[in-house]
């Protein structure tokens, strides 16, 4: 069931692609119907989720290139299974917010099932080489999307946006032929690889193991300074596009620090966390910093990805530092960055997805070009004021439960990088009252602004069910943090070792 989660996408791409002749409305249809279907799937599996003996559910393990013992190996756990839900819903809220696509539709289409399969691919893959094979193909999904469907200087961005992640992507494969040279014996699976600890004790091999590694990852988050692909990928980038770069791709390298550095690497792990930590707090104060500065509100909203990003390198490399001697805090703080890892995707599609609203009626990411559209749009005005108090972590959202278990993790094991990193939460507020201030409340700025028309039926049907799940995890946790926290304490244990 879990192989045809992850390719039910590309097969119908595949069909789709195969078929001489399809109108675009069809295509669009079958797009919606087919992240739907994979919704209903995943959704079934949370329901029967139940991991067996090794920690993960709906295990598939099967001979691939044995020669070096690299397997088709997949399986969920309470880690990775919120982000596959959370990717689901995300291309269902793309598939529908692009109902009215009119530029090369069935090309569009089956580059994002495409992209949907490769993503699903890095959360349930137990293998490192199926692991690289999956995020490289991410890189290239989305290199297509942003030079074929982004704005004027779309090709430079895809570009820059290519080599960034795709030496991220060279520096990862160096962890993990480091990792596989080191293992006895040698093998690229995953949990063989957890169970043996491969690194303890190698010092110096083990430290340049861990810096590929990390390195490639932080590149796709990003982290300072691995930012700087992020923002022209994110303003060039079509609707969809950025939706789905904030949203899921970026969480391929947060996903890879918890599946992959912290319990292949744990003794390496927690010798360098207090600059895993450093790292972090640069990111959250950066990104806030630099978003307080932009008019552009699409790269305003691509800073605060860094921003929050920020957040979770903090609670992991925290985390490092805690080890056994607050088993507590430690579980509170990789539960937080998991959370958080689901809460970002979710407030942050949906702002992008608003600000592709945005441009559709004016043609044009600048604030300062905007105002007063609350009197025309109370819908939309509505909606992008809940996405943005969702975002600065108001209680009652995602965002708050996400950000209160990190810091409260966090603050034992590194209490001034935690204190400092509150000055985050304070920066967004203000850059979000301002960017909604000036966009919707007071007077028209121009003329032609005064009719701008409200959120359509399918805009509406694609932001709000985003936002409404980040409700329902702020006011009722319980059936998110049930799966998360049980993984949270075996990753604990591994890291302690």
């Amino acid at each position: 069931m879990l192989s045809v989660v992850v390719f039910l996408p590309l097969v119908a791409a595949a069909v789709l692609l195969a078929v001489p002749r399809v109108s675009d409305t069809v295509v669009r249809r079958i797009w919606v119907a087919v992240t739907a279907a994979d919704l209903a799937l995943v959704g079934a599996l949370w329901v029967t989720y139940s991991p067996g003996a090794s920690g993960f559910a709906y295990e598939v393990d099967l001979s691939w290139i044995p020669i070096v013992d690299s397997r088709y190996h997949l399986g969920v756990d309470g880690l990775s299974l919120p982000l596959v839900a959370m990717t689901a819903v995300l291309f269902l809220a793309c598939a529908t917010y692009s109902l009215r696509q009119a530029r090369s539709v069935r090309a569009f289409v089956t580059l994002f099932l495409f992209l949907q399969t490769v993503c699903l691919g890095v959360f349930v893959s137990l293998d490192l080489i199926l692991f690289f094979v999956f995020f490289d193909l991410s890189i290239v999904g989305m290199y297509f999307v942003i030079t074929g469907w982004g704005h004027r200087d779309a090709a430079r961005a895809a570009l820059r946006f290519f080599l960034y992640t795709f030496l991220g992507s060279l520096a990862l494969l160096l962890g993990f032929l480091g990792l596989f040279v080191a293992a006895e014996p040698n093998t690229f699976d995953i949990v063989r690889l957890t169970e043996q600890n491969p690194l303890a004790g190698r010092g110096t091999f083990g430290g340049l193991v861990l810096l590929a590694i990390v390195v490639g990852l932080a590149i796709k988050t990003p982290t300072v300074p691995f930012h700087t692909w992020l923002p022209p990928a994110h303003t060039e980038a079509p609707t969809a596009g950025s939706a789905i770069l904030a949203g899921v791709l970026l969480k391929l390298g947060t996903y890879g620090f918890v599946r992959i550095a912290m319990p292949i690497l744990p003794g390496t792990w927690r010798d360098y966390s207090v600059a895993i930590v450093v790292v972090g707090v640069l990111s959250v104060l950066y990104g806030a910093l630099v978003a307080l500065a932009q008019r552009d509100v699409k790269r305003m909203i691509a800073y605060t990805s860094v921003n929050h990003m920020g957040y979770i390198v903090l609670a992991i490399g925290a985390a490092g530092i805690l080890t056994s001697s607050d088993a507590r805090a430690q579980d509170l703080a990789v539960a937080g960055a998991v959370t958080q890892m689901v809460s970002h995707g979710l407030i942050t599609g949906a702002l992008f997805l608003l600000t592709g609203v945005l441009y559709e009626r004016g043609r044009t990411y600048d604030m300062n070009s905007y105002g007063g559209l609350a009197a025309g749009t109370p819908r939309f005005a509505g909606l992008t004021a809940v996405a943005a108090f969702a975002s600065l972590g108001l209680p009652g959202f995602s965002g708050f439960i996400a950000e209160f278990q990190i810091f409260t993790g966090s603050l034992p094991g590194a209490p001034v990088a935690t204190a400092l990193s509150f000055l985050g939460i304070l920066l967004t507020a203000a850059l979000f009252l301002r960017a909604y201030q000036r966009i919707f409340l007071g007077p028209p700025r121009s003329a032609d602004r005064s009719a701008v028309a409200d959120l359509t039926t399918a805009e509406t049907v694609s932001i709000a069910p985003l936002l409404l799940l980040a409700v329902v995890i702020g006011l009722f946790p319980r059936f998110l943090l049930d799966l998360v926290e049980p993984a949270a304490r075996t990753l604990g244990t591994l890291l302690n070792r």
